[in-house]
């Protein structure tokens, strides 16, 4: 008994280097198997897809030691804005005579918002600066990365074929229409190819073709706008289904029923492409149960905006628009549009006390807005905290350069291009820019300047004045303590 007790306490001691050694063993294997080391503990090699520098070469080969990459360009540096130095260079410049009697300038600190130099009358009609709310509240509202679809739905039992305008702005005739222009942009060709080859796969050979264009509602032409807009082609009816923005075939001036002209293109494409269709082409409004055979999208919000901006186009600006009362108030009109942007503004903090807004693009003269709602609304395009807006800034033309700009500020100091960037505003007696100028000594400043009630004699040379104005902006050393 004494033995058999003696056996039992000496076995664990006896076998315990074996049992040590099978352990480490089997846990060897079950690490390397199953990588129990690398999840548990942080070991193993490491992985290419999440950790790629600490990768090692394979081996045998060497590489040659890195070192720091030289910098590329430099922060610039930023200064507060000097008032009396802005004031200095903006003061003589202000001639009514040429401005006429009524005009408004704010010029403030782009970072802060601090007012740098004011004058004149506080509200203005802003003609095309109005772009800039359209296009802020856009963004906001919908995303830098909205796309417009147009689409192509069947209902079988009618054997109907209905195009479906989603409002894409710049929805092109032709593939060589549209590669001729920025952005990338959808065609009715190419969703006629699509179309066609779907409806083969369904067995389909011929169809009754419809058309809707009922995303936007109200009147096509806006109340607020003078009645020699349409019969002048000043601008077409805004529908959510054109193509080319309305412009007729030659591309010289606008059709009177734009949706009609982008149904009876998509149907010549639908025939080129082999479906036999009806001669009548119907307005409908389309059935729940219809089926999407096909669709094209819209380049991205943002690149829309860019475009926009830049060459300051109406079209675009108003489907805008229509696409902001879309979103906030269910409602793509005129009405619902202009009151949907201010009330985006007005969450963004813009001021709005007295602006008035009833239409998208500045066409309209009873439009109303004061220089501070312009000032804020450029002073939030370039703010860090609100990047989704950065297509609004980038989007304006460059001084001398780009878009709207590249033919002007020809008089003035040279220095100027390329370092101011505004939205150009032009009516009939209106001239204005809403922007951003960099002076040489870091100063970032956010202007406005608009006159609105310039003489008949002096449009073009109060056009002029107020691109020196701009430009004295871009070409000062307005920063504290720079060298005037």
């Amino acid at each position: 008994m004494r033995e058999q007790r003696h056996w039992l306490v000496t076995f664990p001691v006896r076998f315990l280097a074996e049992i040590v050694v099978l352990v480490l063993l089997a846990g060897a294997v079950l690490s390397y198997q199953y990588d129990l080391g690398e999840r548990w503990f942080g070991w193993g090699k490491a992985d290419p897809a999440t950790e790629p520098a600490a990768v090692p070469p394979p081996e045998g080969l060497k590489l040659p030691a890195t070192g720091v990459a030289p910098v590329v360009a430099h922060p610039s540096r930023t200064v507060p804005g000097d008032p009396a130095k802005v004031a200095a260079v903006v003061q003589p410049m202000l001639r009514k005579r040429v401005l006429g009697r009524h005009f408004g300038v704010l010029v403030t600190d782009l970072r802060t918002g601090r007012p740098l130099f004011r004058s004149g009358a506080s509200t203005v009609t802003p003609a095309s600066t109005t772009k800039l709310l359209t296009s802020t509240a856009a963004l906001t509202a919908l995303g830098p990365m909205a796309r417009f679809r147009t689409t192509v739905r069947y209902l079988p039992a009618s054997h109907r074929l209905v195009l479906v305008g989603g409002g894409d702005p710049f929805l092109a005739s032709s593939p060589k229409q549209a590669a001729a222009n920025y952005p990338d942009r959808a065609d009715v060709v190419t969703l006629a190819q699509r179309t066609v080859a779907k409806l083969r796969t369904m067995k389909v050979a011929r169809v009754r073709l419809a058309f809707d264009d009922s995303a936007f509602s109200g009147p096509a032409v806006n109340p607020h706008w003078p009645a020699s807009y349409i019969p002048e082609e000043v601008v077409p009816p805004i529908s959510a289904l054109w193509v080319d923005e309305g412009q007729d075939a030659d591309g010289y001036g606008f059709v009177p029923d734009p949706a009609t002209r982008a149904a009876q293109v998509f149907r010549s494409a639908l025939v080129s492409a082999g479906l036999r269709v009806g001669p009548k082409v119907d307005r409908v409004k389309t059935p729940a149960e219809a089926t999407e055979v096909a669709s094209v999208s819209s380049a991205p919000l943002g690149e829309i905006v860019q475009r926009t901006l830049a060459v300051s186009d109406n079209q675009a600006a108003e489907v805008l628009a229509r696409h902001v009362g879309l979103a906030e108030r269910q409602e793509g009109s005129f009405e619902a549009g202009a009151a949907a942007v201010l009330e985006v503004l007005r969450g963004l903090g813009v001021p709005l006390a007295g602006d008035r807004l009833y239409d998208g693009s500045g066409l309209s003269r009873q439009d109303v807005l004061s220089t501070e709602t312009l000032n804020k609304v450029v002073r939030l395009a370039a703010s860090p905290g609100h990047p989704e807006l950065r297509d609004v800034l980038t989007g304006l033309p460059v001084a001398g350069f780009t878009g709207s700009l590249t033919y002007r500020f020809a008089q003035g100091p040279a220095a100027a291009r390329g370092r101011v960037r505004a939205k150009t505003g032009t009516l009939t007696g209106v001239h204005g820019l809403a922007g951003v100028a960099d002076d040489a000594s870091g100063a970032r400043m956010a202007f406005v300047v608009v006159a609105d009630r310039v003489g008949a004699l002096k449009n073009l040379e109060a056009q002029t004045l107020i691109d020196r104005i701009a430009g004295a902006l871009g070409a000062c050393s307005c920063g504290v303590g720079s060298r005037p």
